[in-house]
Formats: C-alpha cells, sequence, structure tokens
C-alpha cells in the first residue's frame, strides 16, 4: 500500500511538471520578454483598462520613463485536496435563490467551491460567489503589514498594523472541522491592531462575517483613549479606511461587501499580467518604482493568467447611496481570487484603479498556494492625485503566517479565538 501511495505521488509530481512545461511552452508572452513604455502597446490585450491608463500616462499616475516589467513562466499550484474533495462532495447542491429587493441567496453551501463550472443563468453572480468562497488557510496572521499614503507633492504616512483572519465555518483545510464548534454562526473574522505611529498604538478594529450571508456584518472598534470597543455602523462601507484610498468594501483581496448586497454580471473572459511569485524581503523592502509605487522587476516576474471580467454591482434596493456605480473586477479562473478593479463612481465616472497581487507561499498540509493573504496591495485615485500602498510583509521578510505556525509567533498566540475573534476580546489589549 505504501509503494502503491509512493508511486502515485511520483506520477502525480511527474504530470505537474510536464503541465507547468507544457504551459510556460505555449504562454501568450515568451518568458523572458521585457515590456516597456516603448512597446507596451504590443501587450495591452493582456491588461486590465487601468494598467493601460498608467502606461498611457495621460493622468497624474504614470509610469516612469525608465519602467521594465520582465514576464517569466506561467506557474501553476493545485488546490488543497481537502478543497477539491468538498467542492466534488458538495457543490452539487448549492442552489441560488431571487430575495425581495433584487438580490440573490445561496442555499445548500457546505464548503469547497459553490460553482466549478460558473454558466448562465448568473454567471457573473456564480463568478462572485466562488470568489467570496475561495479557498483560505482557516487562521492567518502576522505583525509586520504595512501601510503607505502618498498625495500628489509626494508626501507620504506610513504605519504598521497586527492583523489576525479566521475562517470559523466551511474550512477545507487537513486536520480541522468543516465548521469550528467555536464558530456561533461566524463564518469568517478580520481582527486588526496598529502598531505604529505611537500615536495611534493599540487601536483595534473586528470585523465579523456570518454563515447567513444576509445577515449584516458586525464591525467594531476598540478606541484606547477611550478604553472601550464602539460598535460601528453596518452603513459605513464607503467610509475611507484608516485614511487611505481603500473602503471596507475593498479588503479581503478587493472584494469584501458580501454577497447578498451584490450581483455581478459577466461580461468575457481576458487573460492578464499578474505577479505571483516574489521573495518577501524584496514586497516588505518597497521594491517599486517611485512615485507611482508599481512594483520593479526586483520584486517578481510578471505571468500571463486567465480571468473572467466580471461588474459586480450593488442590488437595486440598495444602490443609492452607494459611493461605486459598478466595479469592473478581473478575477482568477484557477483560483477565484481577483487580481485586479478598475473602478467608477456612482455618476459612472472613471474613479480609482486598484491592484491585488496576491503572492504565493506555503500553506501547512497543502504545499505552496497562490492565497495565503501574503499580498502587495496598490489603489490610485487619479482625481485627487492620491495613493494607498498595503504590503503584508516588513523590511526583512517577515510575511504572514497561516494555521499552526500562528500559536506562537515571538510568544504571541494568535489562535486564540475568544481574543481575535469576538468583541470581548478586544479589551484584552489593555492588560
Amino acid at each position: 500500500m505504501m509503494f502503491r501511495k509512493y508511486l502515485l505521488a511520483i506520477l502525480f509530481l511527474v504530470v505537474s511538471s510536464t503541465i507547468a512545461e507544457a504551459a510556460s511552452d505555449t504562454q501568450p508572452i515568451p518568458a523572458g520578454t521585457v515590456i516597456t513604455l516603448k512597446n507596451w502597446q504590443q501587450y495591452q490585450q493582456y491588461m486590465p483598462e487601468g494598467m493601460r491608463v498608467l502606461f498611457a500616462g495621460n493622468g497624474f499616475w504614470k509610469m516612469p520613463p525608465d519602467f521594465q516589467m520582465v514576464i517569466g513562466p506561467t506557474s501553476s499550484y493545485p488546490l488543497p485536496k481537502e478543497y477539491i474533495a468538498n467542492t466534488e462532495k458538495y457543490s452539487g447542491q448549492v442552489k441560488i435563490e431571487d430575495t425581495p429587493g433584487g438580490g440573490h441567496a445561496i442555499t445548500g453551501y457546505v464548503a469547497g467551491l459553490p460553482f466549478p463550472n460558473p454558466a448562465d443563468p448568473l454567471k457573473g453572480y456564480k463568478i462572485l460567489v466562488n470568489n467570496w468562497y475561495h479557498y483560505v488557510p482557516y487562521l492567518i496572521c502576522g505583525n509586520s503589514n504595512q501601510q503607505l499614503l502618498e498625495d500628489r507633492f509626494g508626501n507620504t504616512t506610513s504605519s504598521r498594523m497586527a492583523m489576525v483572519d479566521r475562517r470559523l465555518s466551511h474550512i477545507s483545510d487537513a486536520g480541522q472541522p468543516i465548521n469550528d464548534p467555536r464558530a456561533q454562526g461566524i463564518d469568517y473574522s478580520e481582527w486588526g491592531m496598529v502598531l505604529e505611529p505611537e500615536q495611534q498604538k493599540y487601536t483595534e478594529t473586528l470585523t465579523l462575517y456570518y454563515v447567513d450571508p444576509s445577515k449584516p456584518e458586525d464591525s467594531f472598534l476598540f478606541a484606547p483613549n477611550l478604553r472601550r470597543v464602539i460598535r460601528e455602523s453596518s452603513s459605513s462601507r464607503c467610509a475611507p479606511a484608516a485614511g487611505s484610498d481603500w473602503i471596507p468594501d475593498d479588503f479581503r483581496g478587493g472584494f469584501n461587501g458580501g454577497i447578498a448586497r451584490f450581483d455581478a454580471d459577466y461580461l468575457h473572459d481576458q487573460p492578464i499580467l499578474t505577479l505571483i511569485n516574489a521573495d518577501p524581503a524584496m514586497f516588505g523592502n518597497r521594491a517599486a518604482y517611485y512615485p507611482t509605487f508599481f512594483p520593479r522587476p526586483e520584486l517578481g516576474k510578471w505571468e500571463v493568467h486567465d480571468t473572467y471580467v466580471i461588474n459586480i454591482v450593488r442590488i437595486p434596493s440598495q444602490r443609492s447611496g452607494y459611493c461605486y456605480g459598478k466595479q469592473i473586477t478581473y478575477v482568477d479562473k484557477d483560483t477565484y481570487l481577483i487580481l485586479w478593479k478598475d473602478i467608477y463612481d456612482a455618476a459612472m465616472k472613471f474613479t480609482k484603479i486598484d491592484m491585488v497581487e496576491h503572492i504565493a507561499g506555503p500553506v501547512t498540509g497543502a504545499g505552496i498556494q497562490r492565497e495565503t493573504v501574503n499580498s502587495v496591495q496598490t489603489i490610485w485615485d487619479p482625481a485627487r492625485a492620491h495613493l494607498s500602498w498595503w504590503a503584508t510583509s516588513a523590511p526583512g521578510g517577515k510575511e504572514l503566517l497561516n494555521n499552526e505556525n500562528c500559536r506562537n509567533v515571538n510568544g504571541q498566540n494568535y489562535d486564540d479565538v475568544s481574543r481575535y475573534s469576538t468583541s470581548g476580546g478586544l479589551t484584552q489589549v489593555m492588560r
């Protein structure tokens, strides 16, 4: 039996290697190609609209004269076998129901990918639901996240944060139950705390998303100067987050608004350029072109990956007063991660460009995965001549950790549900 498993493992590696080599040989842009300001138009079919805007250089934010984008071989990392098994077991029972107000509800979802082969009717919405339930390790943690804000004059402000994201339901990780017995109806929790600058230190935020997507998320803020927890309004989803160009609905890798308040139309397929493989020491050291903060070649080589292009909009009953009129979103076909967003305001004016580079890394028991929440993300606001940059790594390469590795991070146990996934845990920072 052991020999049979060993032989199958070898065959899997050989087949995977052959597929990867074949993909590299047939990729649309040969490895080693260097895209510059002189030749970029030859490759614009692999660029989202916002990327073409940056290359064209007609707005405030533009690529610098010495810009280079180096193309590497196309990489592929299989999803965890537990996620694949749960997809095969449960996806057939997932259904979509219409709700009052022009929205939709999902029934029958347990774990894995809800819609393995999204097709009409409601193809765009199925892709959005797949993004909402894409694979992510059940626990993500780190205390070296960087944010940088820059205005038209080159003035910058920076901050450092700790974060703990936890999937409490619909889990697809080895050795974990599908639903954590401590979940209490919570699907996903997002905790963050400011470490720098000093005047904002210990400010905490916590957002709880529920298994029932129709139930609005709960958001909490701990203000250390008041020594109390404040429950925030669920209607303030358009408020700038910590003074940045992101709003809360932009988090969670590009879309954080929930699947009950939004719908999506499928537009077309398009292969686009994205960055997947990078050294955390490099993205932690801000390997970017100034002042645009677009990644430099030393951060990593770009790859062409197939995407679904969808238009995400608020449902009709909740559209009035919402800040985004539409979000043209590029969703990776293999992982359903969002790689890019072109954002339009309520008047349908092109307003912001959001680039999300998901950096692959190891996950305990699952090998290398595209989604570890390690990322480099930049959002450009041409109208305000403002940008926000985020990296989940500090100088020196302290990237995010996952699963069991979160139990001891420099003596800190981030695998504590009561501390990092409940509102009552927020006040423990004062102990």
